[in-house]
């Protein structure tokens, strides 16, 4: 398994096809909704894909929030490799890479049925309501990096 920040545009379309497969089909997230700005190119944003046996097989990213806060977003992994890890280890190198970055601080809004794998990854829920997100159920989270 291999954990690389996108560089090129046929990497940052192989994530998109995890996100799509995780989002769009699985959960169904309009695809409209699903694709947006900081897609179009590999420096639009700090995009990740995780690879086995060279099949993209989770993704993320993360972007500029607010001074010294990085906003994790779009965080998918394929159903068979969900459970193994390979989710908290695509998040620690994204986070890594917003501290190396100068940030200080990541926040996330996570789907409530996804609230306590990120609470063992020591993000707090932030003070305030659910909220929808795509039609699906979500919270603020936020933890220092």
């Amino acid at each position: 398994m291999e954990i690389l920040k996108i560089d090129t545009p046929q990497l940052l379309e192989e994530a998109i096809e995890v996100r799509f497969t995780v989002f769009v089909e699985e959960q169904k997230v309009p695809p409209e909704e699903e694709r947006d700005e900081y897609d179009e190119t590999p420096a639009s944003c700090h995009h990740f894909v995780v690879k086995e046996d060279g099949k993209a097989i989770a993704a993320g990213r993360w972007k500029a929030y607010e001074p010294g806060v990085a906003k994790m977003q779009r965080i998918a992994v394929l159903l068979p490799y969900r459970g193994t890890g390979i989710g908290r280890k695509l998040l620690a190198a994204m986070e890594e890479d917003a501290k190396a970055a100068g940030y200080s601080a990541a926040v996330l809004g996570a789907q409530v049925t996804a609230e306590g794998f990120y609470h063992k990854l020591g993000y707090e829920t932030e003070p305030g309501d659910v909220f929808l997100d795509a039609g699906i159920p979500h919270v603020n989270m936020r933890k220092a990096l």
